[in-house]
């Protein structure tokens, strides 16, 4: 089989395209045939090595969709579609970036869809990021206002329709004035230009401020945030487009206003029930949501898609589909 081998961290070109035999699953794991994967920006962290627990050689992912090729513990069937995503996979053992895997039961939700795999691909993490961040990190309610912070990621947009269709009005921003329009088409209310500053623009708009705050580009403009919301409104941490993780001398008692609540999004503790994916494939079958899909690369051509994914020039989601 094909795999993606990271020997030791570094640029796109460390990622090596290497034959390998295919790995035999273990107790409790389940030999997955990768159909696609998507790639997420902390695979570009992994990459540079800033995951300290990762040992290398490594074969990175930590999505992929594909189907059961051999289960010991006859959980699953031969040929059943599956979809899988974090638990470490990619980091505390070999993940996506292959033809074959061997993971987790535990991680492998079952899936029916007649969507091709380059669409199935983009779910697993998307999907994961946008429930997980607006129902048990911020427990949306109709009739409140959200702010998304980075509404033009792939994460955002689909976090724009999901929450519009709950009945909240949907407040976004970008960057780029030029996608204002694909994103009222979306299902924002308002679209604000983000110059690292939208306290001001906020209060003019709701003088109390937001409910609460879906913050995707990441450190940098998170105490901005905390500053846009209500007494008892919540700032959830979900993305970190700005690939900044942390905040230095960070000072609570001025950081966080009074009454407000700051949480996290993170996939290894917030899980989605495996019903709310397949109502999700359901409803993206049915046509009631769209995916920003930015390209679709071969497996062999990783170090171009790392490339335009550390470019911030994919335009959306980026999934490599396996040639078998």
């Amino acid at each position: 089989m094909k795999a993606v081998v990271l020997y030791q961290p570094g640029n796109p070109e460390n990622l090596i395209i290497e034959d390998r035999q295919v790995p035999e699953p273990e107790k409790d794991q389940v030999l997955v045939k990768v159909r696609a994967f998507g790639l997420n920006r902390s695979e570009i962290m992994t990459r540079k090595g800033y995951s300290p627990s990762v040992k290398f050689p490594r074969v990175l992912g930590i999505e992929c969709v594909g189907e059961i090729e051999k289960d010991p513990t006859g959980k699953f069937q031969k040929g059943q579609k599956v979809m899988a995503f974090m638990g470490e996979m990619g980091r505390a053992y070999d993940g996506g970036y292959a033809e074959f895997t061997v993971l987790p039961g535990s991680i492998i939700y079952p899936i029916q869809s007649t969507l091709p795999w380059d669409i199935l691909g983009a779910i697993p993490e998307m999907f994961q990021t946008v429930h997980g961040s607006l129902f048990p990190a911020l427990n949306i309610q109709k009739g409140e206002t959200l702010l998304i912070r980075g509404g033009t990621s792939s994460v955002g947009f689909l976090a724009i329709q999901v929450a519009q269709k709950q009945g909240l009005k949907v407040i976004v921003t970008t960057r780029n004035p030029n996608k204002r329009k694909m994103l009222l088409e979306a299902g924002a209310s308002e679209v604000l230009i983000d110059e690292g500053k939208l306290q001001d623009q906020i209060r003019s708009i709701y003088p109390e401020g937001v409910d609460k705050v879906m913050e995707l580009v990441g450190a940098k403009t998170l105490q901005d945030s905390v500053q846009c919301v209500k007494p008892g409104g919540t700032v959830c941490m979900t993305g970190m487009l700005s690939e900044s993780w942390s905040i230095p001398d960070f000072a609570p008692m001025e950081f966080i206003p009074a009454t407000v609540r700051l949480t996290i999004y993170d996939s290894g503790q917030i899980k989605s029930p495996v019903k709310d994916f397949q109502t999700f494939i359901d409803s993206l079958e049915a046509e009631e949501y769209q995916l920003k899909i930015g390209k679709v690369f071969k497996t062999d051509q990783i170090a171009e898609a790392h490339r335009l994914m550390e470019a911030n020039m994919a335009n959306g989601k980026i999934v490599i589909v396996t040639q078998h």
